[in-house]
């Protein structure tokens, strides 16, 4: 483990917390005695040595143990890594705006996966995709609330949806019951019956209650935004996956008394000239198919999975087995349709479907569902206490004012020190929510009043501040992240400032390296040399009709590569230019007192010419200034390194060190 790999693992950015330098001052002084070093006097942890190379190792499924070199080597990079970030601190970089920006910046992707938020998120995607595994054929009945309905308006709804359920369960016929009853718009259409649906693509209490039950049986009525509904699931089964159906639609023209009849008779010729050996199916599909979105590719549709597609044309297609099979015609609301199986695919993992199942999630009840759930384990864990007394007071006196009147009148009705709740042991004030509604620069739409709106946010504000310090204070490993991205972008800043910016734009320091280096920066023997390699010997003869006899030149080599190499790019492999040639794979086989010859390496015949002979000799500062910018780089740093440890002398708690090294090879 090289220095850039504990540099990789510090350069990740995040945010900076008020309360993280008083912290960390508490945790070195409550471990003075157990320090791996002192740094300038300041104490530096062993976990944070341990935090970082097991890191690191995690990231290598093939690391076991750690030798004794191999730690003193990881444990030098860190000595070299933390004075760094020790003269950062000194220079106030930890202070700068830029720095400030930055590490603010990363904050909510740092502290997510610690969040009560996120394991409740976590529950959810894995219960969906659960489900995802599962279909479910369903009917319902749907009683809608009347508008503005009263106490007693739903509970008339919910009587009949007992009633109904009742004559379910004596026998009646959910299907016909729903023509009957059902006041879902497409009943009239299918009776009731949904098809085959998988985990959200129903509204979440329908989707509880179907998947909770068992083929035959009924719910109790359920309720959602659009009323009650009593439910049936009719059948499960496991989830097929998605398919890929090209089709032939014939449709029927709904003012013409007899478009039914000639359309069936149509769809019934069509499907028997499919049947005919020889029958090419995008020819067919060319000329009979009235679905003018897929008529000229061959009638392919997109892939889709259960629930995407009408109840009927969904069956036919998953009910297909082979690749190539084709479906008797189905009838749907647009006609009818001959089917063709291009091909299946089962569902895709969690991994893939992660990103998909979130969104969709966010999108729907299920994200308020999580926020309340949020709040009311972050009520329970922090002790919150709400003054109802207090609340209900505020409500009645503030009901009517807007966003904007809000603090006027607070102020107005002095109100300011009235109670809203206590957190933690802190209670917090109407002036409180007031100074958190000035910050905020937006508005809330609402449709209760002001003060519910805004007493909700703040609330909800201040659970989510508490969580945050009780993570900080409390997970180590957050607070190690945290401080590995803390020091990492100081560290980077300091790099950038003083070896590679500097590296790069200070051209007088890069020349003064070159000269004082200039052993470094030599050519061996050269010689200008055009080298062909020939791929295709078929084409031997013609290269070597050009270049044997001929003096090397650029118009030769310009020549070659015109007229014989663009024209056959896969016959010949060229180089050129001036080649050190002592330890070149080609021309360290080569007669040098020869302008041409032909040489064997490797199993392929190189064409060689050559031309003037240099001998060693240094470099010019342009043929290597890449080489020097990066060895200039690595000086500066290795001068820094030397300065800062003249400047921060180090002292290693040699017991310290011991227990570090036997936890990494535990």
């Amino acid at each position: 483990m090289n220095y850039r790999t504990i540099s990789a693992l510090v350069l990740s950015l995040s945010l900076v917390l008020a309360t993280f330098y008083p912290l960390l001052a508490e945790i070195q002084a409550q471990g003075q005695d157990e320090s791996l070093m002192t740094i300038g006097g300041k104490p530096v942890e062993k976990d944070e040595l341990i935090y970082l190379i097991s890191k690191g190792k995690d990231s290598d499924p093939s690391s076991t143990g750690m030798s004794r070199d191999e730690f003193e080597e990881n444990l030098n990079q860190f000595i070299n890594y933390k004075l760094k970030v020790r003269e950062a601190v000194e220079l106030g970089m930890d202070e700068s705006q830029e720095f400030l920006m930055e590490f603010e910046s990363y904050k909510e992707n740092l502290k997510a996966p610690y969040l009560i938020k996120n394991s409740l998120e976590e529950g959810e995607l894995r219960k969906a995709y659960s489900r995802m595994q599962e279909v479910v054929r369903a009917s319902h009945i749907l009683f809608q609330f009347p508008p503005n309905a009263s106490q007693e308006d739903s509970l008339s709804v919910l009587r009949m949806a007992l009633k109904v359920k009742d004559q379910i369960e004596n026998g009646g016929d959910i299907n016909e019951l729903a023509l009957e009853y059902s006041e879902d718009p497409s009943a009239k259409q299918n009776k009731g019956d949904l098809g085959y649906f998988t985990a959200l693509q129903m509204v979440q209490p329908f989707e509880d209650a179907a998947f909770s039950l068992q083929a035959g049986q009924v719910s109790d009525p359920v309720m959602t935004n659009f009323g009650y509904h009593i439910i049936k699931v009719l059948d499960k089964r496991p989830n097929p996956g998605q398919v890929r159906v090209s089709h032939i639609l014939v449709r029927i023209d709904a003012d013409d008394p007899n478009a039914e009849d000639l359309a069936r008779r149509k769809v019934a010729d069509i499907y028997t000239e499919i049947q005919k050996e020889n029958t090419v199916w995008e020819n067919i599909v060319k000329n009979y198919s009235e679905d003018p979105a897929s008529s000229q590719n061959g009638g392919m549709l997109p892939w889709f999975s259960v629930g995407s597609m009408i109840p009927e044309f969904e069956m036919a297609a998953f009910s297909l087995t082979e690749i190539g099979e084709v479906s008797p015609p189905v009838k749907t609301k647009y006609g009818y349709h001959i089917l063709r199986l291009e091909d299946k695919k089962p569902i895709d993992s969690f991994e893939d479907l992660e990103e998909s199942i979130r969104s969709r999630i966010m999108r729907d009840s299920r994200s308020t569902m999580i926020q309340s759930q949020v709040m009311a384990i972050q009520k329970s864990r922090y002790s919150f206490d709400e003054n109802e007394t207090s609340i209900g007071n505020l409500e009645s006196e503030l009901k009517t004012f807007t966003q904007i009147q809000l603090p006027g009148a607070v102020a107005a009705k002095g109100l300011d020190n009235n109670e809203l709740f206590t957190l933690q042991g802190t209670t917090y004030t109407m002036s409180d929510l007031v100074n958190f509604i000035e910050s905020e620069e937006l508005k809330i739409p609402v449709k209760t009043s002001a003060f519910d709106a805004w007493y909700d946010r703040f609330t909800a504000a201040k659970l989510n501040e508490t969580e945050e310090q009780d993570i900080l204070q409390n997970n180590k490993e957050y607070q190690m992240l945290l401080k590995e991205y803390h020091d990492g972008i100081l560290m980077f800043s300091l790099m950038n400032q003083e070896v590679w910016q500097k590296g790069l734009q200070d051209s007088l320091g890069q020349r003064s390296f070159y000269q004082e280096n200039i052993q470094d920066y030599q050519w061996d023997e050269r010689v200008d040399a055009f080298i062909v390699k020939v791929l295709d010997m078929n084409q031997l003869n013609e290269a070597r009709a050009k270049l044997r006899g001929s003096t090397l030149s650029t118009e030769l080599i310009s020549s070659f590569e015109s007229e014989f190499k663009s024209n056959n790019p896969l016959a010949y492999q060229t180089e050129s230019g001036l080649l050190e040639f002592n330890n070149h794979p080609v021309l360290s086989e080569a007669n040098l007192n020869e302008s041409y010859q032909e040489i064997e390496v490797n199993g392929h015949l190189h064409l060689i010419v050559l031309g003037d002979k240099l001998p060693a000799g240094p470099k010019d500062f342009s043929e290597t200034r890449g080489l020097v910018i990066r060895d200039y780089q690595e000086f500066l740093e290795k001068s820094l390194t030397d300065r800062l440890k003249e400047k921060y002398p180090v002292q290693i708690n040699n017991k310290s060190k011991e227990e570090a090294f036997v936890s990494l090879n535990q």
